[in-house]
Order: structure tokens, then sequence, then C-alpha cells
């Protein structure tokens, strides 16, 4: 890390920052591109406003200065990921299709999830991506579970494990997906 960062627990005022820095960080993401390969920009910042504001009043977005972000979802449950975001039918009917398949790989058991972890592209390379992921891992350990995520970028995966994640299942379809417990 090239600098020591100031993390907080974002709050509605950093909706807006946050969204953006996520739409910059994720143009080339295969399940973004997946979900959204039409408008980009304009859907996937519903998805991430979306995200946002099902998270943050749980105290479960963590940000540094709205430029790196990191959504967990705690372990009291997720929501249907295409319920109530402004997307065409088609998009909503992929998110629907990768949802059951990453929900497929997860253990019934109570545990933390971190749904998106993305910094601004002129941001990266500080290590604020792995200061985020370890303030939920924080917490998870404090409730006593375990941590999942997902990717499809295969760099990821080893990005991941040099973090302490190790692969807990994988799949094809709809996309070649990663699942990674901690």
């Amino acid at each position: 890390m090239t600098d020591t960062p100031l993390i907080t627990v974002a709050g509605p005022g950093d909706r807006q920052r946050i969204v953006d820095s996520l739409v910059a960080a994720f143009p080339v993401d295969p399940v973004l591109r997946f979900l959204f390969p039409g408008d980009y920009p304009r859907q996937a910042a519903a998805f991430f406003g979306y995200l946002f504001d099902k998270r943050v009043n749980r105290g479960t977005v963590w940000t540094i200065d709205g430029v790196a972000a990191a959504i967990w979802e705690p372990p009291s449950g997720g929501d249907d990921p295409a319920d109530g975001i402004d997307l065409p039918a088609d998009a909503g009917e992929r998110m629907k299709e990768y949802d059951a398949a990453v929900h497929a790989a997860l253990p019934d058991e109570p545990f933390w999830y971190l749904g998106v972890l993305g910094t601004r592209p002129e941001a990266t390379g500080r290590g604020w991506g792995r200061a985020l992921m370890a303030a939920g891992l924080r917490r998870a350990a404090e409730d006593g579970l375990p941590a999942f995520l997902e990717t499809s970028k295969p760099e990821n995966v080893d990005f991941y494990r040099r973090a302490g994640w190790e692969v807990a299942a994988e799949f094809d379809r709809p996309l070649r997906t990663w699942v990674m417990k901690q």
C-alpha cells in the first residue's frame, strides 16, 4: 500500500460518487458485460445504485472518499437482484439467470458476501481494494462467519488468492465464474 487510506462507512450522500466510481471501474468486466451488453453506463449505474441503496442503511458499504468502494451483503439475506431496478426486461432476465447460478454455488449456512469491490481506474494500485475488503472481512470474523464472493475474471482469482481467499466452487453457465471463500 502506498498510502494509508481513510475507510468510512458510506452514507446516502456518498451514493453518486460511489456509483460513478463503480461504473468507471467495471467497463470490461465479464459479468457486467454479460448483464448489460447494450447501454453499459446507464444500466450499470442503475445496478450499482440499486445495490448501494439496499446496503447503505445496513452499514455494509465501505468507501475511501467515494473513489473506491466495497458493497457487502450481511448474512441476513439478499434480494432479488432484478427487483426494483429500472432495466430492460432482457437485462433483468440475464440478472436472474446469473444470480441463480451464483446462489446454487453458495452454502445454505449464514455468510457474508462481497458483492462489489471496485476502484476508479486512476486510483488503482494503491491497495485500497484490499483495505476495503479487509473491513468487511473483519465484520464477518466478528460474527464468526465465513465470507464469499464471485468473480468471472481469471486474473481476479489470483488477486483474491493472494488476499487469502480460496476457490469454493466454479460454474460455466451462463459464463465462467469462480465462487471464493475466506
